[in-house]
């Protein structure tokens, strides 16, 4: 996949992992569109441009179609837009879940729904998808996160196979825990109590330019993450039994249940 002279739509941009890949991009010589409800409050470089996109929204697929007659020049896409709540599954409001399902999952079908059909028609475009671990790893205190995200890795699997004789392609990233705004000081410390790394948004970034860059369709960041990935898959009665050794600390942290 190239980045030269291309126009990526980037959803999920003012923040995070978003604004990491933001000048990456426009050094490999890429225009860039940062999509956003409220536009008008980031602060960008130069020569970056922004579109008002509501991925909550009802009316999203509408809004989308508007974008495209506006700028019929994207031929790239990146979704890295999301939310999450560390919290129990019992403390989580119906609202709660309704957020996280229409901005992890049903705003990339939207996305993928409208700009796949336009890709082929245009004989080229790239959509790219930025997942998480726990797409393949269900982990306590992420229950909606974890359903939503590994809804966006079935998704894309399934995309990428339906596309495959076209020249779309689908790239799904999944990288670790990574320090953002959207992560509470509750989860920072879990993750230090536990030894977890937590990856910085710039090195996440890269690995997810170089994936692009090497036409992969899927990668999962992080070692050994990635490694209890592929052995959740094929034997997960032994993650199962590390993180329920891990539960109590886990407990504390997302505010419910016994302490350590």
């Amino acid at each position: 996949m190239k980045l030269h002279d291309r126009v990526f739509l980037l959803l999920g941009g003012s923040g995070g992992i978003g604004q990491a890949l933001i000048a990456p991009l426009t050094a490999a010589g890429a225009q860039v569109i940062v999509a956003s409800r409220r536009p008008e409050q980031l602060s960008l470089s130069q020569g970056v441009t922004t579109a008002r996109l509501d991925l909550a929204a009802d009316d999203l697929d509408a809004q989308l179609e508007s974008l495209s007659q506006e700028r019929p020049d994207i031929d790239g896409v990146i979704h890295c837009a999301g939310q999450n709540q560390f919290a129990a599954l019992a403390s989580l409001s119906v609202e709660d879940l309704d957020a996280q399902i229409a901005v992890n999952l049903r705003s990339a079908m939207l996305v993928g729904r409208h700009f796949a059909e336009r890709f082929v028609s245009a004989g080229k475009g790239d959509l790219v998808f930025v997942g998480s671990t726990f797409g393949s790893i269900g982990y306590p205190g992420y229950t909606a996160y974890c359903a939503t995200k590994f809804g966006l890795r079935g998704f894309t699997e399934a995309l990428r196979r339906e596309l495959a004789d076209t020249p779309v392609q689908v790239l799904h990233v999944a990288p670790r825990a990574t320090i953002t705004a959207m992560n509470p000081e509750s989860v920072n410390a879990m993750n230090q109590a536990l030894g977890n790394t937590m990856d910085q948004p710039a090195t996440v970034a890269d690995q997810i330019l170089a994936a692009m860059r090497q036409d992969r369709s899927r990668r999962l960041l992080g070692w050994p993450e990635k490694l209890f990935a592929v052995i959740n898959g094929v034997l997960p009665k032994v993650v199962d039994r590390a993180l329920k050794k891990q539960l109590p600390v886990i407990r504390r942290y997302m505010g419910t249940g016994v302490s350590s």
